[in-house]
């Protein structure tokens, strides 16, 4: 890539389709901003990533549970893309959004994949009252993580897409490469899993 222009370089640009000269402005599509950044404008390359990286990060999170983990996936996403934006064929096939989602999806997998178990620390004591309701609350987050986390991939990966992310029973069978039958057999039996995982949970509550 060459030089970056200044960040303001693309901010009092005029373009053909809407003109982005202010906050609240109608948003430059993708297509747009592609050629520009891949030329060097720096405002181009923030506008991108800034567009994508907080869903990106989001969805890392619920695949992998570890905001840092998650931060480490968007940034190697958003480096994947970098190193291809050179080459990016307007018009193809590929659509930015599903393509960034997909190179997420697949990083977490690896990621997942690669995990070793993490030794259980031993538990504080509670020292009052409100420190045991916190506590209470944090591991009924925790139970709820690790049951997400027991699903396999491509369950654990279409009800973070579907019901964490927003997208579509159509958009995520296109991010995953499948049917959206095929997303909805998944949605079925990780409902059913989880359900049934969290059970107890379900119980303790009905008794509190």
């Amino acid at each position: 890539m060459s030089s970056p222009v200044p960040a303001s370089g693309l901010a009092s640009r005029k373009t053909s389709a809407s003109g982005w000269t202010a906050r609240g402005a109608p948003a430059v599509a993708d297509e747009e901003l592609i050629p520009l950044a891949a030329a060097g404008d720096r405002a181009a390359w923030i506008a991108l990533v800034e567009r994508y990286i907080g869903g990106i990060t989001g969805h890392a999170w619920y695949m992998l549970g570890d905001q840092s983990e998650a931060e480490d996936v968007a940034q190697e996403t958003f480096v994947r893309f970098l190193g291809k934006i050179s080459s990016w064929e307007l018009g193809g096939a590929a659509v930015l959004r599903t393509w960034l989602y997909r190179v997420t999806i697949n990083l977490c997998i690896d990621r997942h994949r690669k995990r070793l178990p993490e030794p259980v620390a031993e538990l504080p004591e509670v020292p009052d009252e409100a420190s045991a309701r916190a506590e209470e609350g944090l591991d009924r987050r925790r139970f709820v993580r690790e049951a997400l986390s027991a699903l396999p991939e491509r369950q654990r990966t279409a009800i973070a897409l579907i019901y964490y992310q927003g997208f579509t029973n159509r958009e995520a069978a296109e991010l995953m490469d499948v049917s959206i039958e095929a997303v909805e057999s998944l949605l079925a039996r990780a409902r059913r899993a989880l359900k049934t995982a969290l059970s107890p949970l379900r119980d303790d509550l009905l008794r509190t």
